[in-house]
């Protein structure tokens, strides 16, 4: 069961209204949209009665739970460690992150079949037998996807992958997670987080010009950064959310991620109701419209907003000028106007190498209709791109419609390459040939995240984000520098011109195409698939429990790594050539740390073996102490795990040994993931405390038999010369999130309570 029916929707929309009534009774005070559908989906009331953001662990029933292929290997071999036969929500799995992008669509699609035949056969076999609806490779992005098929207003659903925000758009509580999470759900478990704060944004005025809803999540990056949203919900509201269509309000909640934020959301407007006729969902529409007071903010929420939020940012659109932010973090932001200026001063090649559009973040038929209105004009012109250019479709869905409405013949008409329907570049799943390892360059993109090395493995690519129009027109000029709104191109014949703001349109006037999407439903009876997974295979491999912990104190452990500035998922576990062992823990675990800065110098993802004093990879030195019967510690710096929802960064680091991570600060999703797999996540009570930590220290952490929710805990320093040095840790632990630890992790405790040990 993939899809719910409209008789499902209607009994869905009819219990807003009592579960509305309760929570107004409850607060007696008007709702935000954000605490309308949270509360919605309580699996109980807290027992303080009101939850408290930042502070309350509440438990939710999420409607559905979507995956993607790098991520879906592991949640699915879970899954099945559960010994659960259906997936007790719809499910589903999209096969988007593992096609690499080479030369062009058709024969990167085949590459791909080939390469991953073993996982896709898993993946189909596996969803068939346990109920998950399944989207072939090349189906599309599976945000894209989900917005077309499966989001709509006043839902709440989880997703293994972090731009699953990306469904606020179309007004639904979507939240990134791991794939453990995904089990919790998918087994029938109702899903604990942190209550979040709530953020309002304040958009009034209407866009114009060249700019772009993109350009509203770019200015929010430079105001809020990297970590200004974490532990927290933006909400948007204002006269100017009407003025952005569905998809743009998709692109704006989709980069939510990029501030960290548990999600992002949209109220329910005209504009959602139009995005749901166009994709065959008038029922769910007329609901909406019937229900529409459930699906906004209480009328009072807007007149005065500082008493229902715990931040406020205003955005005037009228105003608002495109923005490009970059390189190497989203959140260096500056409207286009000082790019130019930025260049100079930092030395950022002007030249651009290469100009992406598309991505799951900004790969619409409205974002296509302007990318290719600015490449008509140049065209006409006689001019094309001055340096690669290259298009990803977000789904088959938006790839036939452009086809057969012209704007892709426009766009390759300028030296255009469209790729497959997938992740590609934007996740490092890119074969780059036309520069060198280590040469130092500029790209241009339309999609959210710009770390180091994120889209080509290259250090010394800068990498630039701005909307698909921004990127075309800097891909005809060639240059960074070159802004649009003021600057003229020259012609062949040396005439200078210049473009106009570009021309779109938000929806099909002939409707999608939607025939052949790529969708496979999973068998009434799955009881007799197989799922067969090769025991000699280097990408799959069946899961073994982790150990519960023995009561004993983690005592003299070895600092296996003290990382340094950021230290993202990317840097953890990276994708690139790596994604094709997601399903395989022990092969990929020789990729973990090795894109991090350790403190102590040298190479990237190099330390010191503490045993036998030798500079060795990270993961060479823990199994090394894996071997020897040790376990260790990592000590990491501000937001740490910041970026990608994947697992795999928490799996590892368990799978080699890990006990606990002690840092300054940690990203949400990074820190529930670890606690999922039994690791102890610890903050450093004094911040300062970091810099005591010594290369050589041996690391305690003592009285774990008193663990308890809110009450520090104690680590022992004992350094080269055997002194001791105490420090206090703080730690957001709940008293399930204990029981994960004790279990040996939260998939042990499930299993637990599921066959109750009987005297």
């Amino acid at each position: 069961m993939a899809k719910l029916t409209n008789e499902q929707y209607k009994q869905f929309y009819k219990s807003r209204v009592e579960k509305y009534r309760e929570a107004k009774k409850k607060y007696n005070r008007p709702l935000t949209l954000t605490e309308k559908i949270l509360t919605a989906h309580l699996d109980r009331w807290p027992e303080e009665g009101i939850p408290e953001g930042g502070t309350t662990y509440a438990f939710l029933r999420p409607d559905r739970v979507a995956m993607q292929d790098a991520t879906a290997q592991m949640a699915l071999l879970q899954f099945m460690q559960a010994q659960i036969d259906q997936a007790q929500v719809p499910s589903t799995v999209h096969c988007d992150h593992l096609i690499q992008a080479r030369v062009g669509a058709d024969k990167d699609m085949d590459q791909a079949l080939q390469d991953n035949k073993e996982v896709y056969d898993f993946l189909s076999s596996a969803s068939a037998k346990h109920g998950i609806g399944f989207w072939k490779p090349g189906a599309g992005i599976i945000h894209q996807v989900v917005l077309e098929n499966y989001a709509f207003p006043g839902g709440m659903m989880i997703g293994t992958d972090s731009h699953t925000p990306n469904a606020g758009g179309l007004g639904m509580i979507a939240i990134g997670v791991g794939g453990a999470d995904a089990v919790d759900v998918m087994v029938g478990e109702p899903w604990g987080v942190r209550w979040p704060k709530k953020i309002g944004v304040h958009l009034k005025g209407t866009l114009n010009g060249w700019t772009s809803p993109k350009d509203v999540i770019l200015k929010l990056a430079g105001i809020l950064t990297v970590k200004g949203g974490t532990g927290a919900i933006i909400e948007y509201f204002g006269s100017g959310t009407k003025s952005l269509s569905c998809t743009g309000k998709g692109t704006i909640t989709n980069m939510g991620a990029e501030l960290g934020a548990t999600t992002s959301i949209f109220p329910y407007d005209e504009r959602m109701a139009r995005y749901l006729i166009a994709t065959e969902r008038k029922a769910v529409a007329d609901l909406c419209d019937e229900f529409a007071e459930y699906l906004v903010a209480d009328p009072e929420i807007e007149s005065d907003p500082e008493k229902y939020f715990d931040q406020i940012v205003e955005i005037d659109l009228d105003t608002l000028e495109p923005y490009v932010v970059g390189p190497h973090t989203p959140d260096l932001a500056r409207p286009i106007s000082q790019l130019a200026e930025d260049v100079k001063k930092n030395g950022y090649p002007d030249e651009l190498t290469c100009a992406l559009i598309g991505s799951c973040t900004n790969s619409s038929y409205e974002d296509m209709t302007r990318a290719a209105n600015v490449a008509k004009q140049a065209a006409q012109h006689g001019l094309k791109a001055e340096c690669g250019y290259l298009i990803t479709p977000g789904s088959e869905q938006i790839h036939q419609t452009i086809k057969r409405d012209g704007q892709l013949e426009t766009l390759e008409s300028i030296g255009g390459t469209v790729l497959a329907n997938a992740c590609g570049p934007c996740i490092g799943q890119w074969k780059r040939d036309d520069i060198k390892q280590g040469e130092k360059n500029s790209i241009i993109t339309s999609f959210n995240r710009n770390f180091q090395k994120r889209n080509d493995g290259n250090p010394e690519t800068n990498a630039f984000i701005a909307s698909p129009e921004i990127v075309t027109a800097l891909a005809i000029a060639g240059r960074l520098s070159f802004n649009p709104l003021k600057d003229t191109l020259k012609t062949a014949d040396g005439k200078e011109v210049k473009l106009e703001q570009p021309e779109s349109s938000e929806l099909p006037a002939q409707g999608f195409i939607s025939e052949d999407a790529g969708y496979v439903e999973p068998a009434k009876d799955g009881s007799s698939i197989q799922v067969k997974v090769d025991p000699n295979s280097e990408r799959l491999q069946l899961l073994e429990p982790f150990k519960a912990w023995d009561g004993k104190d983690y005592v003299k452990l070895p600092l296996l790594l003290k990382a340094k500035g950021k230290c993202t998922t990317d840097h953890i576990s990276p994708a690139g050539p790596w994604l094709r062992y997601r399903g395989h823990l022990d092969r990929i675990s020789d990729n973990m740390f090795i894109g991090a800065i350790n403190a102590f110098g040298g190479e990237p993802g190099t330390v010191t073996d503490i045993i036998d004093k030798k500079v060795k990879t990270v993961p060479e030195a823990a199994r090394h102490y894996k071997k020897e019967g040790m376990g260790w510690i990592v000590v990491g710096d501000e937001n740490y795990g910041e970026g990608s929802s994947r697992e795999h960064a928490a799996m590892s680091p368990r799978f080699l040994g890990c006990k606990a991570v002690v840092v300054k600060s940690f990203a949400r999703i990074h820190e529930t993931n670890l606690k999922k797999q039994g690791i102890l996540a610890f903050t450093f009570a004094n911040p300062a405390d970091y810099d005591k930590i010594k290369a050589t220290d041996f690391l305690s952490v003592v009285d774990l038999d008193k663990l308890a929710v809110n009450k520090p805990v104690t680590m022992v320093l004992t350094h080269e010369d055997g002194s001791e040095e105490k420090i206090e840790l703080k730690h957001t632990f709940t008293e399930e999130q204990i029981e994960w630890f004790k279990e040996g992790s939260a998939l042990n405790l499930i299993k637990k309570k599921a066959k109750p040990v009987t005297a």
